[in-house]
Protein backbone atom coordinates (compact mmCIF):
# COMPACT_ATOMS: atom_id res chain seq x y z
CA UNK A 1 0.00 0.00 0.00
CA UNK A 2 2.33 2.66 0.65
CA UNK A 3 5.15 1.81 -1.55
CA UNK A 4 1.90 2.66 -4.14
CA UNK A 5 1.70 5.23 -2.78
CA UNK A 6 4.85 6.85 -2.43
CA UNK A 7 6.12 9.51 -4.78
CA UNK A 8 2.30 11.08 -5.98
CA UNK A 9 0.03 7.93 -5.33
CA UNK A 10 -3.12 8.85 -3.65
CA UNK A 11 -5.86 6.53 -2.08
CA UNK A 12 -9.12 5.72 -2.93
CA UNK A 13 -12.04 4.66 -1.68
CA UNK A 14 -13.01 0.96 -1.11
CA UNK A 15 -9.32 -0.38 -0.94
CA UNK A 16 -8.47 2.01 -4.31
CA UNK A 17 -5.45 3.59 -4.55
CA UNK A 18 -3.63 4.89 -7.78
CA UNK A 19 -0.11 5.10 -8.03
CA UNK A 20 2.10 8.08 -9.06
CA UNK A 21 1.87 7.18 -12.61
CA UNK A 22 -1.81 6.89 -12.45
CA UNK A 23 -2.63 3.47 -13.08
CA UNK A 24 -5.28 2.00 -10.31
CA UNK A 25 -4.53 -0.73 -8.04
CA UNK A 26 -7.09 -2.36 -5.48
CA UNK A 27 -5.64 -3.96 -2.10
CA UNK A 28 -8.28 -6.53 -0.91
CA UNK A 29 -7.97 -8.87 2.00
CA UNK A 30 -7.80 -12.74 0.59
CA UNK A 31 -11.07 -13.20 2.65
CA UNK A 32 -12.72 -10.04 1.39
CA UNK A 33 -14.40 -12.01 -1.24
CA UNK A 34 -15.82 -15.37 0.60
CA UNK A 35 -17.39 -12.80 3.41
CA UNK A 36 -18.91 -10.79 0.39
CA UNK A 37 -20.36 -14.13 -1.43
CA UNK A 38 -21.67 -16.02 2.17
CA UNK A 39 -24.89 -16.91 0.86
CA UNK A 40 -26.27 -15.32 4.11
CA UNK A 41 -27.32 -11.95 2.77
CA UNK A 42 -26.75 -10.48 6.44
CA UNK A 43 -23.99 -11.31 6.73
CA UNK A 44 -22.45 -10.23 3.45
CA UNK A 45 -24.38 -7.04 3.68
CA UNK A 46 -22.52 -6.06 7.00
CA UNK A 47 -19.19 -6.97 5.50
CA UNK A 48 -20.32 -4.87 2.44
CA UNK A 49 -21.22 -1.79 4.54
CA UNK A 50 -18.33 -1.53 6.39
CA UNK A 51 -16.07 -1.82 3.27
CA UNK A 52 -18.49 1.05 1.64
CA UNK A 53 -17.19 3.45 4.85
CA UNK A 54 -12.88 2.78 4.29
CA UNK A 55 -10.32 3.57 2.46
CA UNK A 56 -7.69 1.44 3.11
CA UNK A 57 -9.53 -2.13 3.90
CA UNK A 58 -9.09 -3.11 7.62
CA UNK A 59 -9.11 -6.83 7.54
CA UNK A 60 -10.19 -7.17 11.33
CA UNK A 61 -12.94 -4.78 11.15
CA UNK A 62 -14.54 -6.58 8.31
CA UNK A 63 -14.18 -9.85 9.96
CA UNK A 64 -15.56 -8.45 12.87
CA UNK A 65 -18.51 -7.14 10.59
CA UNK A 66 -18.86 -10.81 8.98
CA UNK A 67 -19.20 -12.55 12.35
CA UNK A 68 -21.84 -9.62 13.77
CA UNK A 69 -19.36 -8.52 16.50
CA UNK A 70 -18.92 -4.69 15.82
CA UNK A 71 -20.68 -2.05 17.64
Amino acid sequence: WNALLEGGGSPEACGWLKDRFGVSWQIVPSDLIPMMSDPDPVKATRVAEAMMKMVKFDAATLRAAYSGTTD
